[in-house]
């Protein structure tokens, strides 16, 4: 019996954006990924960053997030298969791979987006047969 692929551009579990948006969240409600933004990220081992204002420019299967300050952090994209849950009461996403993981992750790169694409969701991809998803 082979095992199930990874698929990162797929919500894990979508029911976290199930609630009713607020009225000043109806705009951010027809893309739910946008409404995330201000999110802090959990990884494994502890905060990773949080999900960035430009999070609209990236499609709505990936989560733009920023690793730091801007002068020593980087932006990297998340697919959102790696996505545990979100709690909207504490404002945070969980993921489930380490801080190392998505630091090492493929650099966003806003001029090349189907290579950066195609080599962030085979970065994760090799690391879910490396490290299967924590449950």
């Amino acid at each position: 019996m082979q095992p199930v692929p990874f698929v990162p551009w797929v919500w894990r579990d979508p029911s976290w954006a199930d609630e009713e948006p607020g009225p000043d969240e109806a705009e951010l409600a027809r893309r739910p990924d946008t409404g995330l933004i201000g999110y802090e990220v959990e990884a494994t081992d502890g905060s990773i960053g949080k999900v960035d204002d430009d999070n609209a420019k990236v499609p709505n299967d990936c989560l733009m997030i920023s690793t730091g300050p801007w002068i020593f952090g980087r932006t990297v994209v998340l697919p959102v298969g790696v996505v545990q849950r979100v709690d909207h009461g504490e404002r945070k996403v969980y993921v489930d791979r380490t801080k190392d993981q998505i630091k090492n992750a493929p650099e966003y790169d806003p001029d090349n987006h189907e290579d950066y694409r195609r080599r962030t969701g085979e970065y994760y991809s090799e690391s879910y047969r490396m490290m299967p998803p924590m449950l």
